[in-house]
This record gives C-alpha cells, sequence and structure tokens, in this order.
C-alpha cells in the first residue's frame, strides 16, 4: 500500500493510469464536469493531458470539443488549457480565465452564466442536458470507496452522482488533515419531495465528511502533486480602506438602532481586494463572536478565524493566497475546528441564506441612480466573469451591500451611471451601495429618492453635477416620473466613453 497511500480501495487501486490514459477515455462532444471553485479542488494532471489531446486531434482537422461545467472558475490548468486549443463548446456557470473570456466575447466560445445555486439543481432536472463525464480531484479514497474532498466541494456530488464515467485525481498536494472538514449533504430530493433543509446555524453540521461515488463508475485514477493556483491579494489601498470603513460605521448603526445583534449577523463577502479590506476592518473593527456563511474563504476570514473575532466560518471553498495556503496547512488542526466546506447547493441556497439573516456584501461593476447593479458586463455587451453567487445572496439575505471605487480606468468613467449597461441584480434586490466617496442606504425610498442619495454619497464629485443634471432634465422630458429616464442620453455615457475614452468628453 505504500505506493499509493491514498487510494485504500483495493479495485480502484486498479484503475490507476496515465493523466493521457485517462484523457483519452473522454470522447468528443462529452459534457464533462470538473472539480474546481476559485482555482481551489479542481484536477490539475487531466485537463491539461486532455488539451494537448485536443490540440492533436484539431491539428488532423477532427474539431474536438467538450461542454465543460464546474463549480465556478478554475485555474490555467483547466479553464486555461483548454481554451487556448478551442476546446471547450460550452462553458457554464464561471469563468475567470482571460483566454476563455476573450473567446466568450469574440463569439468563439459559448458562455452559460447562471446563479450557483441552480446549476445542480438545473442538472438533475435535466435542463441542461447529459453529463457524460466527471473529472473530480479529491485528496484521498478510503477502503470503502467513499472520498475525501478536496479544498473545495462546488458541485462534485452531483458530478459523481449522475455521470455515467468518473475520473478521480488524487491529489497528494491536499493536506490529508482535510478529512473532517467537509458537510455533504445527501437530503437534496427533487421536486414535489423536497423537504426543509435542516441547518438553523452556520456551523451546524447536516450530513456527512466525505463524498459518495459508485465504485463501478470509476474508469480512472490518477494520482497529482500540485499546488491550488490562487493569486495573492494586493494589500487594501486608500479606497478599499474608506469603503470598510463606512461599511462599519454602518453596521456599528444597525446595532444602535436594535436591527441587529451586537455580533452582527453571519457574514457574506464576495471574493476580491475590497471584500478582503473589508474583512481586515472587521478583524480591528468593535464587533466579536463573528460568524460567517458564504462560498468562497479567502485570506481576511482566516486572519479573523486566527484572531478569534471570527468564531466560524462556513463556506464551499478555499480561496487563499500561496501565503495563506502555507498559513492554513500548517495549522489545519486549528482551522478543521472551525471550517465547514459544504456543496454550493448548500452555501448558496436561498432557503438556508434568508433563514439564517446574512448580511451580503459583494463587489460591483457600476451600479445606476436607482440601484440596479452590473456586476458581469463592461460596457454592456463584454463578459468579464459571471454573475457566481452574488444574485443567490443578494435577493435573500437580510442586508444586501454592494460596493466598488466610485471611478474606473483612471478616472476616465464614472461608476455610478445614469442607467446601467446591463442589469445582474434589480433594484429591489439592492439596500446599500458604498463607494470610497459614502454609503448610500436606499432602504425604503423611491426611486427618485433613491437618485439622490446615491449621486450624494456615492459618485465622485466629478461626476455629480452631470448627473444632477441628467436627474433634473429627464424629469422634464422624461413620460414617466416614477423612474424618469432619457434613453437615448442615459445610454450615451457608455457609448461616450468607448468612442473617446472619458466620460468627461
Amino acid at each position: 500500500m505504500s505506493d499509493h497511500p491514498r487510494i485504500h480501495h483495493p479495485a480502484l487501486r486498479q484503475r490507476i493510469m496515465s493523466a493521457d490514459e485517462a484523457a483519452a477515455l473522454i470522447p468528443a462532444g462529452a459534457n464533462v464536469g470538473m472539480s474546481g471553485f476559485t482555482g481551489s479542488g479542481s484536477p490539475k494532471s487531466v485537463p491539461q493531458a486532455l488539451a494537448r489531446r485536443i490540440e492533436s486531434l484539431n491539428a488532423q482537422g477532427q474539431g474536438f470539443k467538450i461542454g465543460l461545467w464546474t463549480g465556478a472558475s478554475t485555474g490555467p490548468e483547466l479553464d486555461g488549457a483548454l481554451a487556448q486549443v478551442d476546446g471547450i463548446e460550452m462553458r457554464m456557470p464561471y469563468q475567470s480565465d482571460p483566454t476563455c473570456r476573450q473567446r466568450i466575447n469574440a463569439g468563439q466560445m459559448q458562455y452559460m452564466d447562471i446563479h450557483l445555486s441552480h446549476v445542480a439543481q438545473f442538472v438533475w432536472f435535466g435542463f441542461m442536458g447529459h453529463l457524460d463525464v466527471a473529472v473530480v480531484e479529491v485528496a484521498g479514497i478510503l477502503p470503502d470507496g467513499r472520498l475525501i474532498p478536496s479544498a473545495s466541494v462546488g458541485n462534485n456530488k452531483t458530478w459523481l452522482d449522475l455521470a455515467d464515467k468518473v475520473i478521480l485525481e488524487v491529489n497528494h498536494r491536499q493536506n490529508a488533515g482535510l478529512e473532517g472538514m467537509h458537510d455533504i449533504y445527501y437530503g437534496t430530493d427533487l421536486p414535489p419531495n423536497r423537504r426543509p433543509i435542516p441547518l438553523l446555524r452556520p456551523d451546524d453540521r447536516i450530513g456527512e465528511a466525505y463524498l459518495r461515488c459508485d465504485p463501478n463508475k470509476v474508469i480512472a485514477v490518477v494520482e497529482t502533486h500540485a499546488p491550488d493556483r490562487n493569486p495573492a491579494f494586493t494589500p487594501p489601498d486608500a479606497n478599499s480602506q474608506r469603503i470598510a470603513g463606512h461599511i462599519i460605521d454602518f453596521l456599528q448603526h444597525e446595532v444602535k438602532a436594535g436591527r441587529m445583534p451586537k455580533d452582527l449577523l453571519p457574514l457574506q463577502s464576495g471574493v476580491g481586494n475590497i471584500a478582503n479590506a473589508v474583512l481586515a476592518g472587521l478583524n480591528e473593527g468593535p464587533f466579536e463572536n463573528l460568524t460567517a456563511y458564504t462560498e468562497v474563504l479567502q485570506d481576511g476570514m482566516l486572519d479573523m478565524l486566527r484572531s478569534g473575532k471570527l468564531r466560524s466560518a462556513s463556506a464551499t471553498a478555499l480561496s487563499l493566497s500561496p501565503q495563506a495556503a502555507a498559513e492554513f496547512n500548517e495549522n489545519i488542526d486549528f482551522y478543521r475546528q472551525r471550517i465547514v466546506l459544504r456543496p454550493q447547493e448548500i452555501s448558496n441556497h436561498p432557503e438556508v441564506i434568508r433563514r439564517l439573516g446574512l448580511i451580503s456584501m459583494n463587489a460591483m461593476i457600476e451600479a445606476d441612480i436607482y440601484g440596479n447593479v452590473n456586476s458581469t458586463h463592461l460596457m454592456g455587451t463584454s463578459i468579464m466573469n459571471g454573475i457566481g453567487g452574488s444574485g443567490d445572496f443578494a435577493r435573500n439575505a437580510y442586508l444586501s451591500i454592494f460596493m466598488t471605487p466610485s471611478l474606473a480606468k483612471g478616472g476616465a468613467i464614472s461608476c455610478i451611471v445614469p442607467m446601467a449597461s446591463h442589469v445582474d441584480h434589480t433594484e429591489h434586490d439592492v439596500q446599500i451601495l458604498v463607494t470610497e466617496q459614502g454609503l448610500a442606504d436606499l432602504r425604503g425610498h423611491s426611486p427618485s429618492q433613491r437618485a439622490d442619495i446615491i449621486i450624494e454619497r456615492c459618485a465622485h464629485p466629478d461626476y455629480r453635477d452631470a448627473l444632477r443634471d441628467y436627474v433634473a432634465r429627464a424629469k422634464r422630458g422624461s413620460t414617466g416620473q416614477h423612474t424618469p429616464h432619457l434613453l437615448d442620453e442615459a445610454l450615451g455615457w457608455h457609448r461616450r466613453y468607448v468612442q473617446t475614452g472619458s466620460m468627461q468628453a
């Protein structure tokens, strides 16, 4: 057993093979569900071997492509490798790879952006077509065939359940101490037989520590030793720190007003430098005994767990910089007592989010003067990454907060605009907008009131006069006065930037 210390199932030990041999078992045109969530827990070797095979076959004119389904974004070994050889026909549900993005925006790759809570259930419903193959990274295989999950769970439960064939990558680089950190819930029946999910607190465990997989479906086992690929976060800049300060002041006000307990409600935080700055601010702030129920656990929450500010954190994936990953691995026994990793159909489930009453904090690209938020598209037509889980949380959270710097492109464009060029979160799902300029509390306000609040508190001073002027003229020239707009001019804000590179032209 010493040659393969993490593979303890006798029959599966007989199916160990190279990545190239495993990749050869994936047919052209297959829908392939792969593990991975924000660069964490994705297969490392089989996708690269598959990319080499596709490149060779396409050079012979065979036109080999697959449908690629994951939990969320992955690393360059998966999304990047397959996109570079034009091997993806349809990508779903979220991506952040530059080559993927370029091919999608050039019309060379189909892409379905979808709420992350919808993915597993839509596959179960049969809405997405048949799942042919699953390629899933795990940290180990038990003697009875159960699988020790890796650093992310994502949609792995669904892929293993529904795929005709399964390829397992056993990654020896993943810390063996991950065993026991996961909570895999198998109680999600299909309509009309659904039952309430029995999760009442963020740190509740309602499932099992392992993934189930029928060993008879496993056609290959590949051993790897590759690290996850999550980049380091840049230190919080002045704007990020000001945004964090506005949010912390606001939360203190909510506690004082009696709308929130002194230890707040469970935190949900999106991915990125601003989100990490907010977490850093909370780590230095006045709140104690906090909890988190989120989809991704990144450096800032790890710092909060270590300091004791955060009592527990539930997520579907780790997304740690190399430095934070090293610290996590060195102290994994400490973190295993405080972190729960779940399938994303549970981490992002609207029923649970609403029951727990989350404080949802997510980044955006732009917001308009009435509170509609664009979190996915540049200039209305070019996808950046995708909606991810922000919609799952925003619509169902106790508090829905969106944040961004007030300016982009070195000040050439305002992130507060008359009309969002693309809407992911309507004004009905957005309660709080925050920029470095200030915080706009939109609760209880009509559209015209929201416009005044957003312009005065969130827009950059360089653009406030232009926005005020637009609102005044819209009130004179709009046929409707509930949400006044001058449609041609509102969209012209974006056109002028495309044509001149400056909103001040």
